[in-house]
Formats: C-alpha cells, sequence, structure tokens
C-alpha cells in the first residue's frame, strides 16, 4: 500500500510539473559591472565600486493566442528593484501592471540621447540633475496600443503618484507628497519610409493631482499655482553608423509660496559612432535650468554636463571609459561646483 501511494503521488506531482511547463517558462538573465572613478574635487574614498543584476523573465500563452509576462529585477545590491506583468492580446495591444520600473509613460523617455554608454548624467559625476518621470517612479497601470504605420501610442495612470511600492494585499500609506493621482500620455512615430527609417519622433506629457494646499515637501502652506505637470519631446535619427539625437524636457511643480522650486527645464543632445562592431564613441551635453517661485533672490540656475565616452566589446565583456564634466551641479553656483570625473567599467553579461 505504501508504495503504491509513493507512485500515486508520483504521477500526480509529474502531472502538475506537466501542466505548469505548458502554461508558461521562467529564464535568467543578468550581469555585473565593475567601476574605478575618480572625481575631481570630491573625497572619493574607496574608488572601486560594483553593480550585480539578475533578471527573471516568465511567459505562457492563454487561449486564442494571447501571451503574458512576467519580468523581475534585482540590481544595484537590491534584492528586489522592480517588477511587471503584461498581457499582450490580440489586437488591442498590451496591457501592463508595473511596479515602478521606470518603463510606462514619459519616465522611459527622461533621457532617449544615443550613447556609447551611458547618459552624459549617469557616470560617477554627481550632478543631481532634476529628470522627468510622471507616473514610472510609482506602481501603476499602462497600455501600450498596437503599433500602426509606425506610430505607437501609449497610456499610464497611478491612482497616487506618490512613489513607493506595495506587496500583494498591501497598500504604501502616506508617502508625505504632493502629487495623487496622475496620469501620462506618449505618442512615439518611426516613419515607415525608406528615407526616414533612421528617423523616431517622441513627444509626451504627464499631470498629476495636487493635494490640496500642500507644498512642495508635503506640509501645509498656501494655494497651489496649478497641478504638477511634465512634458517631453525630441528626436533621434540614425544613418549608418551615426546617430543622433536631441531632446527637451520640462517639470512643472505648480509651486505654492515663494522660494519653492518652480520648474525644472532640460536640454539634451547627443551623437554616437560605431567605429566597428565592437568600437563605439560618444559625445553629449544636458543643460538644466532650475527655477523657484516668487522670490527676486532665487534666481534660476543653469546647470551644464558634458560627457565623451569609449566602449569596447569582447563577446560577454566590455570595457568602457567615460571623461564627464559639469558646471553649477546640483544647481549651485560657483567654482566649487565645477568638476571633472573619469569613469572607467568592466561590464560581464550572461
Amino acid at each position: 500500500m505504501k508504495n503504491l501511494k509513493k507512485i500515486g503521488l508520483s504521477a500526480l506531482c509529474g502531472s502538475l510539473a506537466a501542466i505548469s511547463a505548458q502554461a508558461g517558462e521562467i529564464s535568467v538573465s543578468g550581469g555585473a559591472t565593475a567601476t574605478w572613478s575618480s572625481n575631481e574635487g570630491d573625497v572619493t574614498g574607496n574608488p572601486i565600486g560594483m553593480n550585480t543584476g539578475l533578471t527573471f523573465s516568465g511567459s505562457g500563452e492563454l487561449d486564442g493566442g494571447q501571451t503574458f509576462a512576467l519580468t523581475i529585477t534585482g540590481a544595484d545590491q537590491a534584492a528586489y528593484s522592480a517588477g511587471s506583468i503584461s498581457l499582450t492580446t490580440n489586437n488591442m495591444g498590451t496591457f501592463y501592471v508595473r511596479h515602478a520600473d521606470g518603463g510606462a509613460g514619459i519616465d522611459a523617455y527622461d533621457d532617449k540621447m544615443p550613447s556609447a554608454w551611458e547618459e552624459t548624467w549617469g557616470t560617477s559625476l554627481g550632478t543631481g540633475i532634476d529628470l522627468i518621470s510622471g507616473v514610472g517612479a510609482s506602481s501603476n497601470i499602462s497600455w501600450t496600443l498596437p503599433t500602426v504605420h509606425g506610430i505607437t501610442l501609449s497610456a499610464a495612470w497611478a491612482p497616487a503618484n506618490q512613489g513607493g511600492v506595495a506587496n500583494d494585499k498591501g497598500v504604501v500609506g502616506d508617502k508625505n507628497s504632493y502629487k495623487q493621482s496622475g496620469y501620462d500620455l506618449m505618442l512615439n512615430i518611426n516613419p515607415q519610409f525608406d528615407a526616414l527609417s533612421g528617423l523616431n519622433i517622441f513627444v509626451g506629457g504627464s499631470e498629476s493631482d495636487r493635494e490640496g494646499s500642500f507644498n512642495n515637501a508635503g506640509t501645509a502652506g498656501g494655494e497651489a499655482t496649478g497641478q504638477h505637470e511634465e512634458v517631453v519631446a525630441g528626436l533621434t535619427y540614425a544613418i549608418g553608423p551615426v546617430t543622433v539625437g536631441y531632446q527637451m524636457t520640462g517639470e512643472f511643480t505648480g509651486a505654492v509660496a515663494a522660494g519653492e522650486t518652480d520648474f525644472y527645464k532640460n536640454t539634451m543632445w547627443g551623437v554616437a559612432f560605431n567605429v566597428s562592431d565592437n568600437l563605439s564613441i560618444s559625445y553629449g551635453e544636458a543643460k538644466s535650468r532650475r527655477g523657484f517661485m516668487g522670490s527676486a533672490t532665487n534666481e534660476s540656475v543653469e546647470q551644464l554636463t558634458d560627457s565623451l565616452q569609449v566602449a569596447y566589446t569582447m563577446g560577454g565583456a566590455s570595457i568602457k571609459i567615460a571623461e564627464t564634466s559639469g558646471d553649477n551641479l546640483k544647481y549651485t553656483s560657483g567654482t566649487g561646483n565645477d568638476k571633472d570625473a573619469t569613469t572607467i567599467a568592466l561590464s560581464l553579461a550572461f
């Protein structure tokens, strides 16, 4: 009898495993990057840094040919960084539930400029630049319509655009933010003509409700002058081995009191050249201006960052170098905020 029970349990487990395998599968990818950073004018301390990351990707198919997918990411010394669940329909596009993965709405377009390695502001030099994020920094629901003649429209919505993520059956509570419900709309155009096949145009916007008379720090203080709004517009163009790009972004906080940050306005451009299948170089600049609300003593300050980058790939390994400089970093004028940095990286992918 005991043997019969064992046989029965083994058969049941085998059947369940077979059903699970038919429903979907999980794959794992990842990488690691070791860096050496030298920042002029900063106390660098130990210059050796490391990033490791794993991405678990699951996929399956429903009746009728519709597909679903799961992505879970752990990066930058975090056991869990972001996740998303998607359902791709036959003719209504793809629906997502995103756990602050940055892929929704205008957050995916905070800096789309071509580069050999990182964004201009994304090396070891701490620029303090403020970037658009829309609802992408919060858990959200998004929808991407099917692409028609190279035109793709997407939308995202967060019931509370306050950041933070919650476990299932959980809530994030009060995140001490003035931002409430918010939505993004994004339009991406890739003309389907031979002469313009390398052109990509994007434009989008975001709006989040403000919490009554709460100021930008999340505490009571005056009446808001408007909603929190963000916009982006730009293009990239690839011709042969060269890709160029230009974009502008704006963030308008609807500030409530004198001295508060009223807006951020960013301008970015870049050019990348693939010298060969293994070697690429790029140069880019990012200008960001911060303005204040109703105070002559708090004039707007513009910071400028530029970066020259080189990347060489050997199979799954890459060596990358960035020479970056910045003026008025963290929106503070003075020579003490003009700095240079050199960052060298060895990246491995698997």
